[in-house]
């Protein structure tokens, strides 16, 4: 049985917005990324090596809370393009209570060496 109801359907729609209805209106917004300096985009690069050096060891819990400290200043820096003071003091901190496991890794002098360690 054939039914009188329009059908929409919509694939991709990237940076797209959309207004349904009698009285709808559809508003988009694109913001470009912040500019981050050289300093963030080495703590950047830095970050994510020694991210990716952490997922090699087996779960060890704290890999896991440095690996989610690295995760949140990673997020906060390509957010914001910058590490703010209090986000590095966490990230120095879970440095510092990680060490035992951190000698393993040529990217965690890296990261330490960034933040003035």
């Amino acid at each position: 049985m054939a039914s009188d109801e329009p059908n929409v359907s919509i694939g991709r729609a990237d940076n797209s917005a959309f207004a349904f209805g009698a009285n709808a209106r559809a508003e988009t917004r694109n913001t470009a990324a912040p500019a981050r300096d050289e300093t963030a985009e080495q703590l950047l690069a830095a970050v994510r090596e020694l991210r990716g050096d952490l997922a090699r060891l087996r779960e060890n819990e704290q890999a896991a809370r440095l690996d989610a400290t690295l995760a949140e200043t990673e997020e906060e820096i390509t957010r914001t393009g910058t590490a703010g003071e209090g986000r590095v003091r966490r990230l120095r901190e879970g440095l510092a209570d990680a060490q035992s496991i951190l000698t393993l890794f040529a990217s965690a002098g890296t990261v330490a060496g960034l933040l003035g360690m």
